[in-house]
């Protein structure tokens, strides 16, 4: 008899169910956790606790929200933040920060409360606060993810990492780059996001970088 098979059986029918509420996204149909959903299931936090934006990721998302409705034609794009759902197959649904989305792909008539279904001009994630698969590497999903998207059709996916103070761009048929927050990077039709600029106007000081 096999006993290791035999105690990865009886493991996995001990593992308890994770409450769906508690899947951010699912992607190639494998679990995206909140991180920290352990600690909910545990009782020891809240869900609030660790599904909530820190204040400099809301800040991020409103100053870019604000940015690009400055630059962009709003008769013709939509610009919307949050947890956006996007639905790209039955194995992959996503959640994104912010995306612009052009109108003549998703009119009026068809906003509802379901998944957008239809690729996004901009796709834009602040921070990876997840838990993938099985202990998967960030790494891991920071890739597979934006590689989705862009095969879906988005053009260009901006990755901002607070903590490492880098800012990753990948743009479709091009080589991706990640720089720091002190250099100005493309998020649409010449559209400069400068993070650096952005927190000395406002007189957001932080913590030095960590190292990535």
């Amino acid at each position: 008899m096999n006993t290791s098979a035999t105690d990865s059986k009886a493991k996995k029918r001990r593992r308890p169910k994770v409450p769906d509420y508690l899947v951010k996204e699912v992607l190639d149909g494998i679990p995206v956790y909140y991180k920290g959903y352990r600690d909910v299931m545990n009782k020891t936090k809240t869900p609030e606790e660790i599904m909530a934006d820190g204040l400099l990721q809301a800040t991020i998302k409103f100053w870019l929200s604000m940015l690009l409705g400055k630059h962009l034609d709003l008769r013709n794009y939509w610009i919307v933040s949050g947890e956006v759902g996007m639905h790209l197959s039955h194995k992959n649904n996503f959640s994104h920060d912010l995306m612009v989305i052009e109108k003549s792909v998703l009119p009026p008539e068809r906003i509802s409360n379901r998944y957008a279904d239809v690729p996004a001009k901009l796709v834009v994630e602040i921070d990876t606060e997840i838990e993938y698969g099985d202990e998967l590497p960030t790494e891991t999903y920071i890739h597979r993810k934006t590689q989705q998207l862009l095969d879906f059709g988005t053009e260009r996916v901006v990755w901002i990492f607070t903590a490492t103070q880098k800012i990753m761009v990948a743009a479709r048929g091009q080589d991706w780059v990640i720089c720091g927050w002190d250099k100005p990077v493309e998020l649409i039709y010449g559209i400069q996001l400068n993070m650096m600029n952005f927190l000395e106007e406002e007189g957001v000081v932080l913590d030095k970088p960590e190292e990535a």
